[in-house]
């Protein structure tokens, strides 16, 4: 086959953004193609100036021309987007912000944008990770449970985490994210690691800096994590709420109004009833309770013993006054704290015991908890 323009175009077609997930063709990064004999000279224009992955997105438009027969070497010449082209693509990706009716009054770009996670026909599965208490490892469950969804099959990378707990954000460093943010004409595209999206206050504010906010504008903040960002319509949507059963809580229960909700306690009474008023809350405001997950279940010593430090049987408790399934039991090790600090999750590996326990999580919720209502639209009791 001669080369032409028309077959490095469709050489292309295939080669996605790495954050957009979407062919480059497509989205329009596509700017010139030139042929001198066997020398292949590609035009791309980058989304954004300085744009973090654009190595990777050279390597793929050079390995995906190179394959080519009569194709000798390949260049590829980086520009960037205009201020119109950007427009044109957040047009094309997350629709015009005053096109749908929003569930609420918002500020800056969400004014005028449903949440897309509160439509009906909406297929992400929308899960909030509460404990009603600090100190029991809820970012952790949320963390290495968000890795093992995305690790299941059919579901890789189609994964997104809201990081709720916009007073002590830890999301962000337990992922081993330190990219930020990818803005393009205000939509914000969340960074990703180990295939999972996730969007933070700690993206935005000093790791330092207390955020010392009311009620009206967490709930601003909370409804421009879900319309703002592109999320582009994961499977699962996995929410990590703030202790307590207050402002944030509540908004979501608005902004989510199909969402469940996990329990994680620890094994003492002290947390299992504290935890118990979290899913109390959610079921006055209409929301599914799913199950519990009781964390620092045991220690396994050098002996090969349990040790019991935190009590036992209070996962099996809460789990038996709410009437909802004990879904795991998570062992206490070192593994999971200094997976937490170092940005690299123990769900990674579910060869080692702790990750084994993720994967389990996740293919229950994923298989044996799969919702058998679907709602629609068009459906509506008069």
């Amino acid at each position: 086959m001669e080369l032409s323009e028309a077959n490095i175009i469709e050489a292309l077609r295939p080669v996605e953004d790495p954050e957009l997930h979407r062919s480059i063709v497509d989205l329009g990064m596509v700017r010139s193609v030139t042929i001198d004999g066997s020398v292949v000279a590609v035009g791309i224009d980058l989304t954004v100036p300085g744009c973090p992955l654009k190595a990777e997105i050279e390597r793929r438009v050079t390995e995906a021309v190179q394959v080519l027969d009569g194709v000798g070497s390949v260049n590829v010449n980086l520009g960037v987007m205009t201020d119109e082209q950007r427009a044109e693509l957040r047009q094309q990706l997350h629709g015009d912000p005053g096109s749908t009716a929003g569930s609420g009054e918002a500020h800056g770009h969400a004014e005028g944008r449903a949440i897309p996670f509160a439509d009906p026909d909406s297929r992400t599965r929308v899960i909030l990770v509460a404990s009603g208490k600090g100190g029991v490892g809820k970012s952790s469950v949320t963390t290495n449970l968000a890795v093992a969804l995305a690790a299941r099959p059919g579901v890789t990378g189609r994964v997104a985490v809201v990081d709720a707990d916009v007073w002590g954000f830890s999301i962000p460093r337990m992922l081993g994210i330190s990219q930020d943010p990818t803005v393009i004409d205000e939509m914000i595209v969340p960074p990703q690691a180990h295939g999972v999206s996730a969007i933070s206050m700690g993206f935005f504010v000093d790791e330092a800096q207390p955020v010392i906010w009311r009620g009206p504008m967490l709930h601003k903040a909370l409804e421009q994590f879900l319309t703002d960002v592109y999320w582009d319509e994961p499977d699962y949507l996995l929410v990590d709420l703030p202790p307590g059963t207050g402002d944030i809580a509540l908004s979501l229960a608005q902004f989510l109004p199909t969402a469940e909700l996990i329990v994680v306690t620890t094994p003492q009474p002290a947390a299992q009833k504290v935890a118990q008023r979290a899913a109390y809350m959610a079921r006055k405001v209409r929301i599914a309770v799913a199950g519990v997950v009781e964390n620092m279940s045991w220690f396994t010593g050098d002996d090969g013993k349990r040790y019991e430090l935190f009590g036992e049987g209070g996962g099996a408790r809460l789990a038996a006054e709410l009437d909802v399934p004990l879904l795991a039991q998570v062992p206490l090790v070192p593994e999971l704290r200094v997976g937490g600090d170092d940005g690299a999750p123990v769900a990674t590996d579910d060869s080692t015991e702790i990750g084994s326990v993720f994967a389990e999580l996740a293919r229950r919720i994923d298989e044996d908890m799969a919702p058998t209502k679907r709602y629609r639209s068009e459906l509506k009791v008069m």
